[in-house]
């Protein structure tokens, strides 16, 4: 952090010529108040999600459970996705560790639903992307 700090200090100098030490110095502070802003917890849970989503089966069984709107089974997730048992066993419980589904037993089945974390996040990147046809 410190050799960061320097060479902020010395993009502020050339960036800001000729100013008070004061300005610097609250310039230089800037950086530390943002990281405590963002906090590092926060960040590492975000990166969680991300990290769930990174994953062509995750994020297609993702997009199938916002797109059905309701509960799916594991049944009708494994029809979705080229994968085996366990690779969808896997992948269903990394998505409801990251907090983009929701799991719950109805008899001998297993039922999925989206979160409405996995509702924004799909929808964000909906309007984000163009498909080009």
């Amino acid at each position: 952090m410190a050799s960061a700090t320097g060479r902020f200090r010395r993009y502020l100098e050339d960036e800001l010529e000729e100013c008070r030490s004061e300005d610097v110095a609250r310039r230089v502070d800037e950086p530390d108040a943002l990281e405590v802003t963002v906090g590092r917890d926060r960040v590492a849970a975000e990166l969680d999600v991300l990290s769930a989503l990174a994953n062509e089966t995750r994020y297609a069984l993702v997009r199938a459970l916002v797109a059905a709107e309701g509960e799916l089974c594991v049944c009708e997730l494994h029809a979705v996705v080229d994968v085996s048992e366990s690779g969808l066993s896997h992948a269903l419980s990394t998505l409801v560790e990251a907090g983009l589904a929701d799991d719950r037993k109805d008899g001998r089945w297993k039922k999925y639903r989206a979160t409405n974390r996995a509702v924004a996040l799909v929808t964000v990147l909906e309007g984000s992307v163009s498909v080009d046809a």
